[in-house]
């Protein structure tokens, strides 16, 4: 195909480049569910892009806020000076978030929400005292973005390969994907023990050396692992017991994915600190956030002289009016759509269809929570190499997934009828069945 640009000059993210330049999947206009790729075709989003479109794809109620704020403020500073548009979103979001989590800041991915939650954590403890608490917990099969912090967090081996000996001071847990687990519908009775492994930390290093615990409350982008019934309430429990900080890492599980505003409350269990991202604006324009409970905040600033920053760090587009406004408009959006309440009625038919697969040969683990699917495929000779022949084969069929490793991984949009789940459904069972 000829085309007016070169392939030649960009370097894509987590992508293989030579391969993508060879046979290039490009879209090139979106609308609801579908994408158009540059042949003319449909395709279906089974991903909601990359977890950031639950809304479905060009919202004209965000475009015009967008082009609204762009024509009256496209930029002011956030260092010393503000605008109304980060103080009317950060006070609506409390209003979503557990009770206490009152404080948000602003950020521009997940990433940086997460390097941003690290931070508030030590300076919390050195607020409090107790400047000696500068380790984190975290956990295998983890991804907590690709900024130093998140990085050092994070347990997928390839992301760290290559990047030295990252931030100092990290300890991971064993994750929870475990063999007797397969095929299970949500949460597994067996696991919860596996929390555990924060006392073992505590035992190894000293509770007065550990600031905080950041776990996923469902691990996403390794294949949507499901925490065992228990175990996000027992880290509560021990984190509590040992002045730990909890934070959720929920850049993939906020915004109704788990049927609720935020996987918080799907399972009950408030954290110190959630991080969020991706679909805050629906994707639209880039944002990331970091709430704190009002404890957390009260401590760092009431600690700080008269007149003086408390908290030195922020971003240069930290609480973007334009990214303001896109996400008060999909927060609208939202409400108006009644699109947590249509999450929550597409869960059940979406993980009764995503198990339907269960019987093909060369499926090897289905697991799934609320509008999120994970289908695993038996490896064909080296990793990875199954699972970029099924992301291909589908694209090239109609439906757009995101797959790590051999692992296919649906998150479908919360406007998508129960037909057009079924469909992405039948791509899998058509591309799975014939490889």
């Amino acid at each position: 195909m000829l085309r007016e640009y070169s392939l030649d000059h960009y370097w894509m993210p987590f992508t293989a480049n030579r391969a993508f330049k060879n046979s290039p999947r490009m879209v090139t206009s979106a609308c609801g569910v579908y994408l158009q790729e540059e042949s003319g075709g449909k395709i279906l989003d089974g991903s909601s892009g990359l977890f950031c479109a639950p809304a479905g794809h060009c919202r004209p109620e965000i475009a015009e806020a967008v082009s609204k704020q762009l024509l009256k403020l496209d930029y002011s500073s956030p260092f010393q000076f503000s605008h109304p548009g980060g103080f009317q979103l950060a006070e609506r979001l409390s209003q979503l978030l557990p009770s206490g989590m009152n404080r948000i800041f602003f950020a521009n991915s997940g990433s940086e929400a997460v390097d941003t939650a690290m931070k508030m954590a030590l300076a919390f403890h050195r607020a409090n005292g107790e400047p000696g608490r500068y380790r984190f917990v975290s956990r295998e099969l983890s991804y907590h973005g690709v900024n130093f912090g998140g990085l050092s967090l994070g347990g997928m081996v390839k992301n760290r390969e290559g990047y030295g000996s990252l931030l100092p001071g990290v300890v991971h847990m064993r994750h929870t994907h475990h063999t007797p687990n397969t095929f299970t519908q949500g949460q597994s009775e067996q696991g919860a023990d596996l929390a555990d492994d924060l006392e073992r930390a505590v035992a190894m290093y000293g509770a007065e050396t550990i600031a905080a615990v950041i776990v996923e409350p469902i691990v996403g982008s390794v294949g949507i692992l499901v925490p065992p019934t228990g175990y996000l309430q027992r880290l509560r429990r021990i984190a509590d017991q040992h002045g730990i900080l909890l934070i959720f890492d929920e850049v993939i599980t906020g915004f109704g994915r788990t049927g609720k505003p935020f996987a918080a409350e799907s399972f009950d269990v408030t954290p110190d600190l959630l991080t969020m991202a991706k679909a805050l604006t629906n994707g639209s324009i880039p944002m990331g956030a970091v709430a704190a409970q009002n404890r957390i905040y009260e401590t760092v600033t009431s600690t700080a002289p008269d007149e003086a920053i408390e908290f030195f760090h922020g971003y240069t587009y930290s609480a973007h009016p334009v990214a303001t406004a896109a996400a008060m408009a999909n927060l609208t959006v939202f409400e108006q759509d009644g699109l947590y309440e249509r999450a929550a009625e597409l869960t059940g038919p979406f993980q009764e269809m995503l198990f339907s697969l269960q019987k093909l040969p060369l499926v090897t683990d289905i697991r799934g929570y609320g509008l999120l699917g994970a289908i695993d495929l038996q490896v064909d000779q080296k990793p990875g190499r199954r699972g970029f022949t099924a992301l291909k084969a589908l694209f090239e069929t109609g439906l757009l997934v995101r797959v790590t490793n051999d692992t296919i991984i649906l998150a479908p949009p919360f406007v998508s009828t129960e037909e057009q789940l079924s469909e992405m459904i039948d791509h899998v069972r058509f591309v799975v069945s014939r490889m």
